[in-house]
């Protein structure tokens, strides 16, 4: 398919697809982020869904987004504003042009701005283009007719002919973006495998957007453009979403251990998709139930990991607060469990398809009593398989819960993804009983140096024992309620949490003489990298040090803090990590950046609000 227009090669572009909640933007996006990714490009994905179930068609509330951000290097975020806007009606249009830069370009679909859809939309005339003031240069096409037209003689009755605009689409962004179809039909073919006349249906239009490019000579700015790779590591790579690595990281880390993976769960947007992907997995010795409850899914998992699974339950925070009172049974039988924390915007039911980092606090200390987990904090969607491997093996080498935190944005967003080899990963080694222990074993008998409890799996001959929810006297594991020995348990239980080895953190930037250190935690790291890398361009000294591990922090966290003249800790909640760290270190006062908008940062507002602080 030579593209026989000036191609002008970029190092970098923004891409959203906009449209009604039916109109399909996150297969368009997903298969457009597909294709570049296969290629050999970097990329980042925010899908922006609505908070309506089903909002009424072509309203302002039920708009959906789909952005990525391609690179012919290492991307970092999705971009704060895009190069190609994909408008496929009128209320896309009002809602999103917000995001296309001054000088972008705009694709819309004419079809879907007659005079009823602009009431919708709250639009006052009749003129869209010239009421918003759009400047950018625009494809206005009938894009609902030629897709009639394309799929006419095929008996495909008018709702399944319009199901398929979105491909329109995506053939004409692979026009001007120079990309050959070939992995979009592979893509198509595999996703409607069981429903081939719907795969060819919209292979077929997916041609017919790509020749309307290429017939109309359809440009930006008078050429299409190319993104070629510049840094390619050799590999297999896929396009990701952070809940699929979330589940691949929770496989890699049973086959390592030799564990069967058990998955206790009660569906809540946004984690339910780490249940449907495990699910598809019981070939891997993958065990899913889900339950009819929050504790009944968590109180599951505890049961199986009794059993000598490596036991996962997966949630979103009010999940967690459901959860609690099965989580610290947990805490008390000092048994292994991975507690999935998919961040969304609350409190309440709050914002369901919306990020924030708001349940930071709730997964350190929402829980009764003295009741210490490992927190450990996903930082992109790629990285979510790391962190699940890692959230895994500390469960199990330590005998604790542990809870892994994502959000929304890390979840549903997407990257480019080398998949790795497992020989590569450190290996996971549970503290089993040995056979010395045997006839003579208790269950909070301890390694000295770690403070770790032995591991003994019920109907090993000679390790009978009982664990639950009430004090165990900490040599018999016979109930007690003994002051002294309540106050031991509690202290051995924090004191084995806190021995957890975790790495440094890292410090990006001018590490050795900044004169403001940017710190941050979770999904936030590549829009402060990016505001980091923006500022040290512009001639500032800039650092900063994000954070992982968030229970125990590392060892080196005081050292950092304390280092630089200046300090902002960048989140999105009101202050939770910041005070935390307070907490933690001594004579700690930083600057704060917080906001809680459901939407991920924008760099030019953290550059703008950095630059005020050195300033200062």
């Amino acid at each position: 398919m030579a593209n026989d227009m000036m191609v002008k090669e970029l190092d970098e572009v923004v891409v959203r697809f906009s449209g009604d909640s039916g109109d399909g933007m996150q297969l368009a996006g997903n298969i457009f982020s597909t294709v570049s990714a296969t290629v050999g490009n970097d990329i980042s994905t925010f899908p922006d869904y609505p908070a309506d179930i089903r909002a009424p068609q072509g309203s302002l509330t039920g708009v959906s987004g789909f952005q990525v951000h391609i690179g012919a290097r290492k991307v970092y975020t999705p971009g704060d504003k895009c190069d190609l806007l994909v408008a496929m009606n009128a209320a896309a249009l009002k809602t999103q042009y917000k995001f296309a830069k001054p000088n972008g370009c705009i694709i819309i679909d004419t079809d879907a701005f007659q005079k009823s859809d602009l009431e919708k939309a709250a639009f006052a005339t009749d003129d869209p283009i010239k009421e918003l003031g759009i400047q950018q240069e625009l494809i206005a096409a009938p894009i609902t007719q030629m897709v009639k037209d394309c799929l006419a003689g095929t008996g495909m009755d008018n709702k399944a002919m319009l199901k398929c605009r979105n491909m329109f689409v995506v053939g004409l962004v692979c026009w001007l973006f120079d990309r050959d179809l070939k992995i979009a039909e592979l893509f198509l073919r595999e996703k409607f495998a069981k429903k081939p006349e719907v795969a060819e249906a919209n292979i077929k239009v997916i041609h017919a957007g790509w020749d309307y490019g290429h017939n109309t000579h359809a440009s930006i700015a008078h050429s299409t453009w190319r993104i070629e790779s510049k840094e390619k590591v050799p590999g297999l790579y896929m396009d990701i979403t952070g809940n699929k690595a979330t589940a691949y990281g929770f496989i890699a880390a049973a086959e390592k251990a030799g564990l069967k993976l058990f998955l206790g769960s009660y569906p809540i947007t946004p984690a339910t998709d780490v249940l449907h992907e495990l699910s598809k997995h019981k070939s891997l010795g993958v065990m899913t139930v889900q339950c009819e409850d929050e504790i009944s899914g968590c109180s599951t998992a505890i049961g199986a990991s009794f059993a000598g699974a490596l036991a996962v339950t997966s949630t979103s925070g009010p999940g967690v607060c459901l959860k609690s009172e099965a989580m610290n049974l947990a805490v008390i039988t000092e048994l292994p469990l991975v507690v999935l924390d998919v961040q969304r915007g609350g409190p309440s039911t709050g914002l369901p398809t919306k990020s924030e980092q708001t349940d930071l606090l709730q997964a350190l200390f929402g829980r009764n009593g003295e009741s210490p987990m490992p927190v450990i904090a996903a930082t992109s969607p790629t990285n979510c398989f790391d962190a699940a491997y890692m959230a895994s093996k500390i469960a199990l080498e330590h005998m604790t819960p542990v809870v892994l935190l994502t959000d929304g944005y890390v979840a549903n967003g997407s990257g480019a993804w080398r998949l790795p080899k497992l020989a590569e990963y450190p290996d996971i080694k549970p503290p089993y009983v040995t056979e010395g222990m045997k006839g003579h074993y208790a269950p909070y008998q301890r390694n000295a140096q770690t403070g770790v409890r032995y591991w003994a799996i019920p109907g090993q001959e000679g390790f009978t024992h009982i664990l639950g929810g009430l004090e165990k006297d900490s040599w018999t594991g016979a109930i007690s309620t003994d002051p002294e020995n309540h106050n031991l348990m509690c202290r051995l239980r924090a004191e084995k949490v806190a021995k957890i080895p975790v790495p440094d953190v890292k410090v990006y930037g001018h590490a050795d003489d900044a004169d403001l250190l940017i710190v941050g935690f979770g999904g936030t790291f590549g829009h402060l990298y990016s505001a980091m890398d923006e500022l040290n361009r512009a001639g500032k000294k800039v650092a900063l040090a994000h954070f992982s591990y968030i229970n125990p922090l590392p060892k080196n966290t005081a050292e950092v803090l304390k280092k630089y003249p200046k300090v902002v800790v960048a989140e999105q909640n009101l202050g939770q990590f910041a005070g935390y760290l307070r907490m933690k270190v001594d004579g700690f006062v930083p600057y704060q950046y917080n906001e809680v908008k459901g939407q991920p940062f924008v760099v030019s507002e953290l550059v703008a609000a950095f630059t005020q602080i050195i300033n200062q």
